[in-house]
Order: C-alpha cells, then structure tokens, then sequence
C-alpha cells in the first residue's frame, strides 16, 4: 500500500494515504467493561440471521477485546424478532433491541448505539453480504490511531447496474461537496471508537454519513477495503428509489458544512446575488423599452425582475431568521460553536488557577 502524507490532512484511504496518524494510539478498547459492540439493524431477514450468527461466533472468537451483539429489530414483519429473541437465549452476548414498527435503518442504528456499552462500536448488514472476520482488521486499523475506519466494498457482488451505477455517482458526489474523499458511503461496515460517536443524532437516511459527522468533530478517518458477498436470502431493501432521498440528505449536510453556524453568510450571498439578477433583468427591459421601442407592458421581463427580487428579500429574511434560531440553539445549550482538542499550559504558581467562562 503506498503512503503519502501532507500535513494537515486527517483522512486516510485504503490506496493513498493522505494524513500519518499519531505514534501512539489511544487506550485500548479492551480496558473497558465491554471492549466492542457489534450494532446489527435487521427488517425482514429471517432466513440471513442463523448463518450471520454463526459467522459472527466464529470471527468473534478470535478477539481478544470483550464483545457484545445488539440486533436492532426494525418493525420486522417475517418472524425476525421472534427468531433474535431464539439466538439471544441461547448466546449471553446478544441483546435484541425491539422497535415498535419500521421507522428505517437510521434510527434503528441509532437505536443500537444508544443501547450498546463498548468503548469501539462497529455497524453491520444483517442481510449477510458483510463479512464478520473483516472486524478485526477494522479493529487493527483503529490501533493504528484512527477513530474512525470506513468499509470499502471494493470488489462489489452486486450484479445490477441500479445499485451500482447510482452508489458510484453518489459517493462521488458526497465526496466532492463535502470534502470527505471516501469511496463507499453506503458499506454499513464501520467501526468507530465511542467518543466521537455518542453525541451524533441521525435523522433520515443519515447513517451512511456518519464518518463526515466524525470528521467534522476532528476524528481522524481511514478507509479499509473489506469483502463483500452476494445477498443468498431474501431481497434488497434498496432501489433506485434511494437516491432522492439521499440527494435531500446531501443537500442539509452540505448547508450545516457551509453555513450551520453563519446562516446569513448563506441565504444572504444568494439574496444579494437575487437583487443582482433582478437589476438587469429591469435594466433588460429598459433596454428594449428606450433602444428597442418595446413597451414595459410587452415584455413580462417587469414582472420577472419582481418576482426575482421579492425572492431576494425572502433570502435575507430567511437569513435572519435562522441567524437567531442558532443563537438560539448554541446559546440555550450552553454550546460553542467549536470543539477543544486539549489546552496547554506552562504552570505558574503565582497566578490563580484560569476557570473557563460559560458561554
């Protein structure tokens, strides 16, 4: 694997190494109570689950670190949750969390993380295309130093061009809008220490950006090539379908990327670029008016240059609305807008001890 490192660059793929990590990693996992908690969502996968398990026993077996298994059972109408709760009597290490109906596979990752205990929490496909040894080389990247290892289906056995075609144009897009250059978003695949994970709130479709959520917080990222295998039971729960709603949950990150906490600064560029629009489109009209003896009432370019700068000072005001919503937000929470790695000081005995203010 080549190597290269620029400096202040976080991010690390499989193929080219964009940032070297620190020389000493971080405690390990396997000091905690429950070193890893593997958080399976699962919707109408009955069939997949015995031979998941038994993958699962076998690769989980060679871990040093503790582990805990925690199927999320997302509103499963095929005997599923009836079929979690055999395995979980029959294996200590299981808990099965049980959603009231479907509500998709965000929240009931969500849910799992809210229920799980490790200090390193890695997510998986209960459909049996992701494969459990693949958890500890996840496992070893994180000892390298990283936060956050990223699943990488690099070899994909899916075999119709819907899946592919519009999986390859969204990771793409993702990355460039975004800045976080990985190449597959939606491998469920990914391991995360807990520290940069705990505090993240999914909605929508949200789960396959979790690792921009972590690195938008300063976690450093790597992406690892893992397998990948071709579904055996059932059918997928994705189509093509998919992609408006994860273009509309593109749109919302890339607006908390550029403008969460200066809204202004967004919907006051395209305000002032509205009334810009609206200038010469009247200065059109007036044009054709004085040099090409149309009437203002012949041409709808009066009316277009309205509408367009009625849409100008909607901007603005949307603007400042949502200016004072956010201070709202981080001034109720008791919340900056910014995270604090560490603070160094050289210790003087003659000054009083520095207490931060609340904000």
């Amino acid at each position: 694997m080549s190597s290269v490192a620029p400096a202040g660059n976080r991010l690390v793929n499989a193929d080219l190494q964009l940032a070297a990590p620190p020389s000493q990693a971080k405690q390990s996992p396997a000091d905690s109570a429950v070193g890893i908690s593997i958080v399976i969502p699962v919707y109408n996968e009955i069939e997949s689950l015995p031979v998941l398990h038994r993958m699962l026993s076998g690769a989980l077996e060679t871990l040093p670190q503790s582990v805990e298994i925690i199927f999320c059972d997302d509103g499963s109408k095929d005997g599923s949750g009836v079929a979690l709760d055999e395995l979980a009597a029959t294996d200590a290490r299981i808990r099965i969390v049980h959603l009231r109906r479907n509500y998709g596979q965000t929240a009931a990752i969500m849910a799992g993380i809210q229920h799980s205990a490790g200090a390193v929490i890695i997510t998986m496909d209960a459909d049996g295309q992701n494969d459990p040894s693949d958890i500890a080389r996840l496992m070893a990247k994180l000892d390298e130093g990283f936060e956050v290892v990223s699943g990488w289906r690099k070899e994909r056995e899916d075999k119709t061009l819907s899946r592919k075609l519009p999986s390859m144009i969204a990771n793409r897009l993702i990355s460039a809008l975004l800045g976080v250059p990985l190449h597959d978003y939606g491998c469920t695949l990914k391991a995360y220490r807990r520290e940069v994970i705990e505090d993240v709130r999914l909605y929508g479709e949200m789960h396959r950006f979790i690792p921009i959520y972590a690195f938008w917080e300063g976690a450093r990222v790597a992406e690892l090539p893992v397998q990948h295998h071709a579904r055996k039971f059932g059918r997928s729960k994705y189509g093509i379908g998919r992609v408006a709603r994860v273009l509309l949950d593109l749109l919302i990150l890339y607006f908390i990327d550029r403008a969460f906490d200066r809204p202004i600064q967004f919907f006051g560029k395209l305000g002032l670029m509205f009334f810009g629009l609206s200038f010469l489109t009247f200065c059109w009209a007036l044009g054709l008016k004085y040099f090409g003896n149309v009437s203002l009432i012949q041409t709808p370019l009066p009316l277009l240059a309205a509408t367009i700068g009625l849409s100008g000072v909607l901007f603005i005001l949307l603007g400042l609305m949502t200016e004072v919503q956010v201070r709202t937000y981080f001034e109720s929470r008791g919340k900056a807008p910014y995270k604090v790695r560490n603070v160094v000081q050289q210790l003087n005995d003659l000054s009083p001890p520095h207490t931060p203010a609340r904000w």
